[in-house]
């Protein structure tokens, strides 16, 4: 697929090793952010942003950065049709709150 990625995992990365901590979950999220913008300040062609967004606000930034620097946006919604256990060991509590936030805009 060619171009850039990022995620908001990838700030928790240390040494080779994914060390989450959740009270730096806000910064991870803004880091990314000022990436992709900085990305597409610079003219990239194609960024690939790979982070859980539950609700529309959460995806506001970037829409904006992209209708600014004149980006097409794909939105890719992944379901769990297959019954896999989410990577990151997160508490199923926290998956069911994620799930009951999910909004979609068709």
């Amino acid at each position: 697929m060619g171009g850039k990625h990022i995620e908001a995992d990838m700030f928790f990365m240390k040494d080779g090793e994914y060390q989450f901590d959740f009270t730096k979950l806000k910064d991870a999220h803004r880091w990314c952010n000022t990436i992709v913008g900085g990305w597409m300040s610079d003219g990239e062609e194609r960024i690939v942003v790979s982070n859980t967004f539950t609700q529309e606000w959460e995806m506001k930034d970037y829409y904006d950065w992209a209708k600014d620097f004149d980006y097409k946006v794909f939105s890719i919604i992944v379901e769990n049709r297959h019954g896999g256990v989410n990577e990151h060991g997160v508490p199923e509590d926290k998956l069911e709150i994620m799930r009951k936030r999910f909004e979609i805009l068709l």
